[in-house]
């Protein structure tokens, strides 16, 4: 199972955000999407996701349209978690996670007590479950976030994408999410999040892609497209990499403020 984009273009009136944007997206691998702001990481997801109207022809999900695809198709293929979340309800934070199963359930049926488990137990994945009972409304940006998350781990979509998922989340928290994105890719699902953090798509590791100030899109393995000369070009500041021999990983760095 794929998710092919062919040839996008996208453009907001007169301004162009996208050129010619193609790539693939595969079941089972993580797909991070770096670019300065403005760059067009979010119109993309959008576009994935359907929020926004496709060009013909220029997104295929597993061989079909998104006009062959019924909404609730959709939803068993895509879960999408948004930067910003603006409840609507006065939901409980159970009451909105299970809302998450709604693909599975009929038009005109209630959750059933196997939906509310389901819920619990993205709720216990993402480790907040002290927010079960805690209005959707009351807690914190950065507890939206993850209850959001544990939303879409309940719908279980083939892909999960993510924008800028650690935006609002304090240091442990980022890392509890980007651990929740490679246990999702090694438990086969396609998961593609935006992200300002070069370090994060090393971190990851498997593919990304670079959408740069001109809407066009490079992409390839994270650990062979990221080196210093792509990044300082990309955000017109000098940006160093390393390769960290206590963890045996790469990271990215700025070398000082003075550079």
């Amino acid at each position: 199972m794929s998710i092919d984009i062919v040839n996008l273009n996208y453009s907001y009136g007169a301004k162009q955000v996208l050129r010619d944007v193609s790539l693939s997206i595969n079941a089972a691998e993580t797909l991070s999407i770096l670019g300065p702001n403005g760059a067009g990481k979010t119109t993309l997801l959008n576009i994935i996701a359907g929020l926004l109207i496709q060009p013909p022809h220029s997104v295929v999900y597993d061989g079909k349209l998104f006009k062959h695809l019924s909404p609730r198709q959709m939803a068993r293929l895509i879960g999408y978690v948004p930067q910003l979340i603006v409840p609507a309800f006065d939901y409980s934070v159970l009451e909105y996670v299970v809302t998450g199963c709604a693909p599975q359930i009929g038009t005109f049926q209630r959750p059933s007590q196997a939906h509310y488990e389901a819920a619990m137990q993205s709720i216990r994945e993402m480790g907040i479950e002290h927010l079960t009972e805690k209005s959707y409304r009351q807690i914190s940006g950065g507890e939206r976030q993850q209850v959001s998350i544990a939303r879409v781990l309940t719908q279980c979509p083939a892909y999960i994408l993510m924008d800028e998922p650690t935006s609002h989340l304090d240091y442990g928290n980022q890392l509890r999410v980007l651990k929740t994105i490679r246990r999702l890719s090694e438990n086969g699902f396609g998961v593609v999040f935006t992200t300002h953090n070069p370090d994060q798509a090393l971190l990851i590791g498997g593919k990304t892609a670079v959408i740069d100030r001109y809407g066009c899109l490079t992409w390839g393995n994270s650990g062979e497209l990221i080196n210093e000369k792509f990044l300082s070009e990309l955000y017109g500041i000098r940006l160093c990499i390393s390769n960290l021999e206590s963890t045996d990983r790469k990271v990215c760095f700025a070398p000082g403020l003075n550079d």
